[in-house]
């Protein structure tokens, strides 16, 4: 299976809505908040394609805290079908080296403290867990985790 890693654009919106409905509920990003996150200057995306087909996709944030520049990713996701084949993974991967190039020495993320596939693979690519977040996700809690970047 050949993973082809690729730049998110507008253009794909309705695919990259129905993904982020299908991998989130209540938590979704609604069509025109991805709509403005693929269109704002400070964020970056990328798509996963198999077989010409989009699996999954990655978007991220460049903020600034302290004169000193982080990457927040906002959300990862991967079509239920294409699950545990590394996709999630080498989106990371290209997200955080689109991050390095730009000068970020950070990246910070959320994610549901029930999420136990997530976390045990943002663990396995050097992320810490640095809080707990009370009720982040309606009434599930949240982990805040933080990676350098060398």
């Amino acid at each position: 299976m050949a993973i082809k890693i690729e730049d998110a654009t507008i253009r794909l919106l309705d695919k990259l809505y129905e993904i982020e409905k299908q991998c989130f509920t209540q938590e979704a990003f609604t069509k025109q908040h991805l709509a403005y996150l693929l269109t704002d200057y400070n964020t970056i995306g990328l798509v996963a394609r198999v077989n010409d087909e989009i699996a999954g996709f990655i978007l991220a944030q460049i903020d600034v805290e302290r004169n000193l520049l982080f990457g927040h990713i906002l959300t990862l996701n991967v079509e239920p079908t294409y699950r545990r084949k590394g996709i999630a993974q080498r989106l990371l991967a290209g997200i955080e080296s689109m991050l390095r190039e730009k000068g970020v020495k950070e990246c910070r993320l959320e994610v549901r403290e029930d999420n136990v596939a997530a976390l045990n693979l943002y663990r396995k690519l050097g992320y810490k867990v640095v809080g707990k977040l009370e009720k982040y996700y309606g009434e599930a809690h949240g982990l805040y985790l933080r990676k350098i970047l060398s």
